[in-house]
């Protein structure tokens, strides 16, 4: 206020045609910059706004013996405001140019923020193409519970994994689950190691150095928490499940012969989940097992879940795979609402154990109800990022739906499943999402229900 009053109203009017002429000059003062993160209640600094993201262009060259990683991400969007530049997510690794629409970009860096700003500014609404090239030796990303994902290294290989802000260590993106898109990966690799991801493999080549050359194709939305790569010395087998999606299954050589019997299963299992759950979202399927030490968890990267070799089981299998409908196609809107991809696909073992291992899901809801760790907080609202993969996620997220079911009834239950499947394909919704849509089908309020066992912060006195 004070710095105003005192600027004489002639320099007040110079400045006002200075501004005037700026605009005119097309220098994209008009526009402003996107936001860098969408204040997610876990990761407020991750995903950017001005911008949604349709398809990622990923070409990636890999030295294991290194770990060096040579990428170039092309990254198609439209703008959602007039922007004068716009962020990234990217954690380490060097940027050595950027283009948006083919022009040189002005770029920089702080922490996981990398901004572009393009010479013009970006309309509201146009269509943009802007590409990143990059290298480095990409680093482990550390969690809030202490597990690690992002880029994980092998002595003979790699395998990248995002859940939940891990892809940023490979590439550069918006990385939040609302922004879903799909993806083109080309992979080159020496030629003594297997690259694999996402979707169909659309091409394999030998390039005139020998490294071999693979290309990945996901033509549905995928949030990038999903996306995978995984490099090292696999054996691969192909099989068909429901008549034309094509199966891929990997194995590391000492993970082969343990997992073949279960790895043929995977078409019979996702038959008997379409009957539950409904059409099958993706046009591609299969199961890598790794033996990279590194990773000790399953996750079910779209498409292609990824198990390391001691967790290869029967209802870890059904468990990830059920979240090829709850957690890929049907994704969070925001962190806060991991409890439906985690409670569906543990309900989904629940329901997988009743109807082919005879152990009724009224067992497992006891065995759940019993467990004190299961009570520590609310499935729809985990006190930190620490808690997003804690029990009462999984197993009170499941118990939520099996109180729903007795509720509403076989009937009605298994038509919520299927219509929620079918509704938000290829989409994101929140909690308040699946209780209205529940709500609707059930025709009756189940506020009741929901203060309980969702949103309740005490154990009930009885189950």
């Amino acid at each position: 206020m004070s710095r105003r009053s005192r600027t004489s109203a002639a320099a007040l009017a110079a400045l006002a045609l200075l501004a005037t002429g700026c605009a005119d000059l097309g220098s994209g003062v008009r526009g402003t910059p996107g936001a860098a993160g969408l204040r997610d209640p876990y990761f407020p600094k991750l995903g950017n706004g001005g911008y949604d993201v349709g398809h990622y262009g990923l070409t990636l060259a890999y030295d294991p013996a290194s770990g060096r990683l040579d990428g170039t991400a092309e990254i198609t969007a439209r703008a959602t405001q007039d922007l004068s530049a716009f962020n990234l997510d990217l954690a380490g690794l060097t940027v050595r140019g950027a283009t948006v629409d083919g022009a040189p970009a002005a770029y920089n860096r702080a922490g996981n923020e990398l901004t572009l700003r393009p010479r013009e500014e970006l309309p509201e609404g146009a269509e943009f193409r802007a590409t990143v090239t990059y290298s480095g030796v990409p680093e482990p990303i550390t969690d809030a519970d202490g597990s690690e994902e992002g880029w994980l290294r092998a002595p003979d290989g790699a395998v990248a994994v995002g859940e939940p802000t891990g892809s940023m260590a490979w590439f550069p993106g918006n990385h939040h689950p609302s922004d879903k898109a799909s993806y083109d990966l080309t992979l080159t690799l020496p030629a003594r190691f297997e690259g694999l991801s996402n979707g169909v493999r659309t091409a394999r080549r030998t390039e005139p150095d020998g490294r071999v050359t693979t290309v990945w194709h996901t033509p549905e939305p995928m949030a990038s928490y999903l996306a995978t790569v995984v490099i090292g010395r696999y054996e691969t087998t192909t099989a068909t499940a429901l008549g034309t999606v094509p199966v891929l299954t990997a194995a590391e050589p000492p993970a082969v012969a343990g997992s073949a019997a279960l790895r043929k299963e995977v078409p019979g299992i996702l038959a008997r989940q379409v009957k539950r759950f409904g059409p099958y979202p993706f046009s591609a399927a299969g199961v890598v097992v790794t033996g990279n030490k590194s990773l000790d968890y399953a996750l079910e990267t779209q498409s292609r879940p990824l198990f390391p070799a001691d967790s290869f089981d029967r209802s870890t299998l059904v468990h990830e795979q059920a979240h090829q409908w709850f957690g890929d196609s049907v994704t969070p809107k925001s962190w806060r609402d991991i409890w439906l991809n985690e409670g569906f696909a543990t309900y989904a073992e629940w329901l997988y154990a009743e109807e082919y291992e005879h152990v009724p899901a009224r067992t497992r809801f006891e065995r759940a109800f019993a467990q004190d760790a299961n009570w520590a907080f609310p499935p729809a609202a985990p006190p930190s990022a620490e808690n997003l993969f804690d029990p009462p996620v999984y197993q009170r997220g499941a118990m939520v739906l099996h109180k729903l079911r007795e509720t509403v009834g076989d009937r009605v239950f298994d038509g919520i499943l299927r219509g929620w499947a079918a509704k938000y394909r290829h989409a994101n919704a929140t909690t308040d999402d699946f209780t209205s849509y529940a709500e609707a089908v059930a025709g009756r309020d189940l506020d009741a229900l929901w203060d309980v066992w969702l949103h309740g912060d005490g154990k009930p006195a009885r189950p």
